[in-house]
């Protein structure tokens, strides 16, 4: 455990990548339907992958593990090759991207993006190292280049095609390419309040291709998958799974040298910490990773949740921010404004004679709630009952957002939360005090 202490921060994250690999490479040839691995691995890339799709219903539970461990391998060797330097960003992007590998993102429709951004830095002259979370990023679009390979402008899968592939390479490598200008310029449109920085551009980005390839056209719109293979689901695989994981970890950061006292300090902190490997160290951070894994794991058990491929994929995205200031303490008002929210619209829907949807174990809302906890730093620039606030205004729009990029953004809900802080955070800065402030304050009044 010395040489995990003494490895940099940038060694210690790829590492961790390296484990995530392993760990679902491994799991793979565990799973009872090993025999289809690889035909179902094909039915993954080679079928429309519009949100939401369920990869454990398309190609089943080994083929789905088996795409997730291999673009984990293909991102972390995006690190190694280039010599990238791996830090909080990192991991968010890391953990994103793979918990999109079961419902979005495959070993396939991940290249264009990616090669996109490369051409970006090749024609930039800057160093592909400096680029590689923007990489990462770049798959949030995924399903629209899958979409584009064997159905546009079609209604239903018609297999690849010379031109289908061509219109996903040219539309890919654009995303890509100007995707890096649109990442430096988010965080003025959210002023840092939304930990999921890459859901601004590649949101953007959905929703202006929705408009030019299918609004503009006049190509309908192909549907959502059908509700049936959502059912196709299972509580043991992901709690056996997940339970091993990140109980390794808890286990590896305690032989590390972290103490309760260190996690305690590390989410008691009131300190605005950019990223908890760096300012915390290591253990700490990685006794995050496992406890705030456990946290989630047992939020979506608690609510009765369905593991399928897109729920169990949201854990890995809801983990993203493990590293960025989200810890169970700074997540907890942001669940509960969640399931508030829930209970007043079924109130009120009963009221107006409507059709409530939004149980809090629904899955668009269990969704949702993976990309409202990017909305944390609210809780701790201005404390915890405006980020209460966020997350009920966050529960309101974010089934409707998908209106807006076609259900082709894997990024829907941080770019929800985009929206939130857009409404939010101004009226914030106008009427409220930070905590900061109020102590300040209080401090300075007389006794």
């Amino acid at each position: 455990m010395k040489k995990l202490n003494n490895l940099s921060e940038s060694d210690f994250l790829k590492l961790l990548f390296g484990f995530f690999t392993l760990a679902f490479l491994v799991a793979a040839p565990m799973m009872p339907d090993r025999s289809n691995m690889l035909s179902g691995l094909w039915q993954i890339v080679s079928q429309p992958s519009k949100i939401s799709t369920n990869y454990f219903a398309v190609g089943g539970y080994a083929a789905t593990f088996l795409n997730m461990g291999l673009v984990a391998l293909f991102c972390l060797a995006l690190y190694v090759l280039f010599g990238a330097v791996a830090n909080n960003v990192s991991t968010l992007a890391f953990l994103l991207t793979l918990g999109f590998t079961s419902w979005g993102i495959n070993v396939l429709n991940m290249w264009p993006s990616v090669l996109g951004v490369v051409l970006y830095s090749l024609v930039k002259r800057e160093k592909c190292s400096a680029n590689v979370n923007a990489m990462l990023f770049s798959t949030g679009i995924a399903p629209l280049i899958t979409e584009l390979m064997v159905r546009y402008p079609y209604a239903e899968a018609v297999g690849f095609r010379v031109s289908g592939v061509a219109l996903a390479i040219f539309v890919g490598l654009a995303i890509g390419f100007f995707l890096p200008a649109g990442l430096a310029h988010a965080p003025k449109v959210h002023k840092g309040y939304d930990l999921y920085n890459a859901a601004v551009p590649v949101g953007m980005t959905a929703f202006f291709l929705q408009a030019v390839l299918y609004k503009s056209m006049g190509v309908a719109l192909p549907a959502a998958p059908a509700a049936e293979t959502l059912t196709v689901a299972s509580r043991a695989t992901a709690n056996t799974f997940c339970l091993i994981v990140f109980g390794v970890l808890v286990l590896i950061a305690l032989a590390m040298g972290c103490t309760p006292k260190d996690y305690w300090a590390l989410m008691m902190d009131k300190s605005e910490a950019a990223s908890f490997s760096a300012t915390y160290g290591k253990a700490a951070f990685l006794m995050n990773v496992g406890v705030y894994g456990l946290f989630i794991l047992g939020y979506y058990n608690l609510i009765g949740g369905t593991f399928n491929g897109v729920t169990f994929g949201i854990l890995f995205c809801m983990l993203a921010c493990c590293n960025s200031g989200s810890h169970p303490v700074s997540v907890l008002p942001i669940m509960l404004g969640y399931a508030a929210a829930s209970w007043i619209y079924q109130a009120l829907s009963g009221v107006a004679g409507g059709t409530f949807s939004g149980a809090i174990n629904a899955q668009a809302i269990m969704v949702g709630l993976c990309y409202a906890n990017g909305l944390s730093p609210i809780s701790r620039k201005y404390g915890w009952e405006y980020a209460f606030l966020a997350a009920m205004m966050h529960y309101t729009l974010v089934t409707s957002v998908p209106l807006l990029h076609g259900g082709y953004c894997l990024y829907n809900g941080g770019f929800t939360a985009a929206f939130v802080c857009l409404l939010l955070i101004p009226i914030l800065e106008r009427f409220t005090k930070t905590k900061a402030q109020r102590l300040a304050e209080k401090t300075d009044s007389p006794s």
